[in-house]
């Protein structure tokens, strides 16, 4: 099948997350003088006329298996280069057009009334090294180092390879980026500029100790047994060190207090906006309501004036081609958002049909359900339905979900009922949390404990589900 363009575009429509679809819009009415602002309550003629838009194609936005047609799918396989193929759950807004001279830009209004971005690490600490009485050549090696800290706090090169990155011409040696560091270490937040975990606990507990703190048995437990911690190998502690498990275990809560990421004190990481386009919810009758979140955001329109100018038989002809020109393309990129509307709450309303059972209990009624099922319930192909769920966020009374998430294979209990393996994840958690800590169960066990509740699946599956819910081994799980 032939693709028009205006399937096309509103495919590429239909996969952009909602701020990457604001860019858009931003960068279509910056390019485009016939598109308008209009308020939402307010009536919308986004009726095409026929002189303007006689030469286009309609078609409803399927695509057919009938054909590869690989030449038409060209700019929507450069479309997912450019923004990825499936954004990843992250709003990744395109690159707008730039500002023309003369106009107001909304972006730079709302930046001018945001917030200023906090101080970074490297800032902070460079004010604090500033007042440090240092040597010309120690300074800036300090200052090297600070600007090679990472936002954890921790220095990841080596020293000797910083030797060579001297390019004021110091004469930076081994020893004198030794003095440096251990200078630049006694800067705030306490463990800064270390170069591993160990050494950046032991910075914390050589503060604390200074500050008159008994921390003798955290400070050995740091230079000998981190290893020993991590494995959770407490007897053999107690063994070489010759102390009681209590002892050890009260030192390892110690330890638990101090921040093995220090930096992010104050380099911290700020998390990605989420917005939920899609709305479910259950009405007082029991019903299944979905709905698209519209915000108080204006909606687009093609002006009047410029439609009738158009139309006018006194204007310039060539004046009347940009128009009409204009005017199409606005009509499409209109037409392309509503379909891009619809067909999102089309599939998310085929979805929670089947998930219904995540709304009224939670996720251990999640189902198995394959794109190609709400594909063919919606009348798209499942490449369309890939496209609507992609970077896209639904609000239930249960929280904010990606789409995406109830998209999933699955399995069969042992009475039959198809059960997603969310369902699977959710029920091993809930056998490791209720195994006896003293003796925990390995893969082998949990995959037999999982069998008896009927649900079989390998061992190796087991492992990989545990891994996913950031779950250690049996071995680390043991408690004494």
């Amino acid at each position: 099948m032939k693709l028009a363009p205006r399937i096309i575009q509103a495919m590429e429509i239909l996969q952009l997350p909602l701020f990457a679809l604001q860019e858009r819009i931003d960068a279509e009415m910056e390019a485009n003088p016939v598109l308008e602002t209009q308020a939402l309550d307010a009536d919308i003629d986004t009726s095409p006329d026929e002189s303007e838009t006689s030469d286009r194609g309609e078609r409803d936005m399927v695509v057919n298996d009938d054909s590869g047609n690989s030449d038409d799918f060209e700019r929507l396989s450069e479309f997912t280069e450019e923004y990825g193929v499936e954004f990843n759950g992250i709003d990744a807004p395109p690159r707008s057009a730039a500002q023309p001279s003369g106009e107001r830009d909304r972006k730079l209004d709302a930046m001018a009334n945001t917030p200023a971005p906090g101080e970074s690490l490297d800032q902070y600490l460079m004010g604090q090294w500033a007042f440090i009485e240092a040597s010309d050549p120690i300074k800036a090696a300090g200052e090297l180092i600070i600007s090679l800290i990472d936002d954890d706090g921790y220095l990841r090169t080596e020293l000797a390879g910083l030797v060579s990155m001297d390019g004021e011409g110091h004469g930076f040696g081994e020893e004198l980026l030794r003095e440096a560091l251990a200078m630049v270490q006694t800067l705030e937040p306490v463990g800064v500029g270390a170069r591993n975990l160990a050494e950046c606990l032991m910075l914390q507990l050589q503060a604390e100790s200074q500050a008159g703190m008994d921390v003798s048995l955290e400070m050995l437990m740091v230079s000998r047994f981190l290893r020993d911690i991590e494995m959770n190998r407490l007897p053999k502690i107690a063994q070489r060190s010759g102390k009681s498990i209590e002892e050890i275990k009260e030192a390892i809560d110690n330890l638990s207090h101090l921040n093995p990421r220090p930096g992010l004190l104050i380099a911290q990481r700020s998390a990605p906006v989420i917005t939920p386009e899609i709305l479910v919810d259950i009405d007082r009758q029991g019903q299944l309501v979905v709905s698209m979140a519209d915000d108080s955001s204006p909606q687009l329109c093609i002006s009047e004036d410029y439609r009738r100018l158009a139309r006018d038989r006194k204007t310039e002809a060539a004046t009347r081609r940009f128009l009409q020109k204009n005017i199409r393309s606005a009509q499409w990129l209109v037409e392309a958002i509503a379909q891009r509307k619809r067909t999102i709450q089309r599939v998310a309303a085929e979805v929670f049909i089947v998930q219904r059972g995540f709304l009224d209990n939670g996720k251990e009624e999640l189902k198995p359900l394959p794109m190609a099922d709400i594909a063919a319930k919606v009348g798209v192909h499942v490449a369309t339905v890939s496209r609507a769920v992609s970077g896209k966020y639904v609000q239930t009374p249960r929280g904010i979900y990606p789409l995406r998430m109830f998209f999933s294979g699955g399995t069969k209990t042992s009475e039959g009922k198809d059960v997603a393996w969310d369902v699977v994840r959710t029920k091993l958690q809930e056998v490791i949390d209720n195994e006896d800590k003293s003796k925990p169960l390995n893969d082998d066990k949990l995959a037999a404990e999982l069998s008896r509740q009927g649900f079989t699946i390998a061992r190796r599956t087991v492992a990989k589900y545990r891994r996913i819910l950031n779950i250690p081994s049996a071995r680390k799980r043991t408690q004494f």
